[in-house]
């Protein structure tokens, strides 16, 4: 598991380590600028570079890993000072550009001569390296500040921050490597995200003496006249199965059972009464899925009030894991979220942007340039596991925060959502870890199966079903971590 910083606690680390701790300003920068000469030669063995610098210390940073390739390693090296408004050094051609213009702390828009130097970085053919964040790019957010560099490589100074992630983080940054340079990190509420070897612990070596009781139960209700979806919600109860769950069930309107039969012969059925497709209140029918452990719902279901019915009920009297997606969330910004409050059951909800934007009311803008802040608000404030599903996804109890950086631009299909609803029903329902890290281990899947995709396929033609088969390859590969 490795730690994700804000901008202000790693401002706060540094603070510490210089005014506590001791360790002069002029050390760490030291520090900082031999790490990142000590990457640069590691893959190069020299060549033409330009480091572009900014008057702080990151551009320090560049002039101290400057003069080391310079001196100590035999590279044709220049420096172009940014803040002096010369650079028509940045008009030759280089093998490598080392970015030192701005650090993490840049929070307004770049304008004037620091704007031109960072189109011509952007602009010239050279392999591009930058110190800390690419330039330009918000350390918090990941949002361009107008413009960013283009970077091929990011030495990240000590500590991942969430800007080399969220939003256009890693568009921009390219491969990131991390340098510890002896700053302290001493807070504990930073934000994590899962290595592949935290995987393992959700797949521990099984008993033979069992059954599928042994591996819990689990249901998704969803489906509609208008949204049948029948091929999605399977996705659903299959990759539920997939992640070692016992027994899977389907709950759909019963006038439409017959769509669903024979998609998924593993699966058992639960009609729901509906009127000309449309899922109604049944009670009757609900009171049979109270045993399950886990149930997801929404998917296709539609957005009538009986749906908000449907939901009320599920939140006041399940005690599983409930799962809501798609339609139950469009359902709860339309009726009322409130009822969260009314719980018995561990609520998850797993809105994208769009779908948290009508459950809270904010504007799309506002959350994409906070979503850690509104993340952790919202979960906050029903004691709910919030996942915020992006190119990058944000996971909180209100109390922790993930980021799931695994995925694949080839998982921007309908029926993505549904797949990692599965996953995530399956693993809460069986798994002994807690329901927060069973989330954040379903995503990493999820996104790790679509890796997988685009890299035996491409990013344009796999579909969900394509993700799904990779499951199994994945999960196949944790006892080797």
């Amino acid at each position: 598991m490795q730690r994700i910083l804000s901008v202000e606690q790693m401002r706060k680390a540094d603070e510490y380590t210089i005014k506590t701790l001791g360790v002069p300003s002029e050390a760490l920068i030291e520090r900082a600028g031999e790490a990142l000469a000590n990457e640069i030669t590691k893959r190069y063995m020299g060549g033409r570079v330009l480091f572009v610098v900014g008057k702080g210390n990151n551009g320090q940073d560049g002039v101290v890993a400057s003069q080391i390739l310079s001196q100590k390693h035999g590279f044709k090296v220049s420096v172009c000072e940014v803040y002096k408004g010369d650079l028509t050094l940045l008009e030759n051609r280089y093998d490598i550009i080392v970015d030192c213009i701005f650090g993490t702390g840049l929070n307004k828009t770049v304008e004037g001569v620091y704007k031109t130097a960072i189109e011509l970085i952007n602009n010239n053919r050279a392999r591009v390296i930058s110190c800390d964040i690419p330039s330009g790019l918000n350390g918090d957010s990941g949002l361009v500040m107008g413009v960013a560099v283009k970077a091929n490589l990011t030495v990240a100074i000590q500590e991942l921050k969430t800007g080399h992630f969220l939003n256009d983080g890693y568009d921009y940054c390219g491969e990131i490597v991390c340098k510890d340079i002896g700053i302290s990190v001493w807070e504990e509420d930073f934000c994590k995200r899962f290595e592949k070897r935290d995987l393992k612990r959700f797949f521990p070596p099984r008993n033979r003496n069992v059954h599928k009781g042994s591996f819990g139960k689990v249901s998704v209700i969803g489906g509609s006249k208008k949204y049948s979806g029948s091929v999605l919600l399977s996705y659903s109860a299959l990759t539920a199965l997939k992640m070692g769950v016992g027994y899977s069930n389907l709950a759909v309107p019963n006038s439409l059972i017959n769509a669903y039969i024979g998609i998924n012969p593993e699966c058992t059925f639960t009609p729901i009464k509906d009127e000309d497709g449309e899922m109604l209140f049944d009670k009757t029918a609900l009171d049979s899925l109270m045993q399950y452990n886990s149930i997801a719902v929404g998917m296709g279901i539609g957005q009538t009030y009986a749906v908000y019915e449907i939901l009320s009920y599920l939140i006041k009297n399940f005690t599983g894991k409930l799962i809501i997606d798609a339609d139950g969330l469009n359902v709860l910004s339309k009726y009322g979220v409130d009822i969260l409050s009314e719980k018995s059951c561990t609520v998850i909800l797993t809105p994208h942007i769009g779908e948290f934007s009508r459950l809270t009311n904010i504007e799309k803008t506002e959350i994409v340039s906070n979503t850690i802040k509104h993340a952790v608000n919202f979960a906050k404030k029903y004691d709910v596991i919030l996942l915020v599903k992006s190119a990058v996804s944000v996971i909180t109890d209100g109390k922790q925060v993930y980021i799931n950086t695994t995925g694949s631009s080839c998982m921007a299909k309908g029926g993505s959502g549904d797949l990692l609803s599965g996953l995530i029903l399956g693993l809460t329902a069986r798994s002994t870890e807690p329901v927060l890290e069973n989330v954040v281990g379903a995503t990493n899947i999820f996104g790790l199966s679509g890796e997988l995709c685009e890299k035996e396929h491409n990013a344009y033609t796999p579909t969900p079903s394509d993700v799904a088969k990779n499951i199994e390859r994945i999960i196949d590969g944790v006892d080797s971590l």
